[in-house]
């Protein structure tokens, strides 16, 4: 496994360890209060839409949202670059998202987010693979 899967696995790892620490110990994740888990495509649909880092103008843009979580989502920095892999889940009733781009020079970086349905945006952080450092992060939802 190259180091870009390795860090996909890692990420989609520690979102779900809760859930399987509850099932591990024989509880249900949900008695546990740390439940990991694809939410349905109509609960994540909050997340669909343009997102805006104000610190530089880059932008995640949400078209769909498949079952189990998966999203149909494309990074712009300016010029869009895909996201290998994009994936949405509720952890401890929190909406989060990981990101991971392969392309233009993010090999293996991942974006890591969580909704914060008060304020309308997407905060957490990215660690950039590249250049090995870690940012704390925030997105806004771009308004038409």
């Amino acid at each position: 496994m190259n180091k870009s899967g390795l860090a996909w696995v890692l990420c989609v790892a520690l979102a779900l360890a809760p859930m399987l620490d509850a099932a591990a110990q024989g509880a249900a994740p949900a008695a546990k209060g740390a439940a990991a888990s694809p939410a349905t495509a109509s609960a994540l649909d909050v997340l669909k839409g343009s997102w805006v880092r104000p610190d530089g103008g880059y932008v995640i843009a949400i078209r769909s949202v498949g079952r189990n979580g998966q999203l149909d989502a494309t990074y712009y920095n300016p010029k869009a670059l895909p996201f290998a892999k994009a994936q949405a889940m509720q952890v401890d009733g929190a909406l989060r998202a990981v990101f991971e781009l392969q392309a233009g020079g993010y090999a293996g970086s991942v974006y890591e987010l969580t909704y914060d349905a008060a304020n309308d945006r997407l905060k957490g952080v990215f660690r950039q693979a590249v250049v090995k450092q870690v940012f704390e992060v925030t997105f806004l939802r771009r308004r038409a």
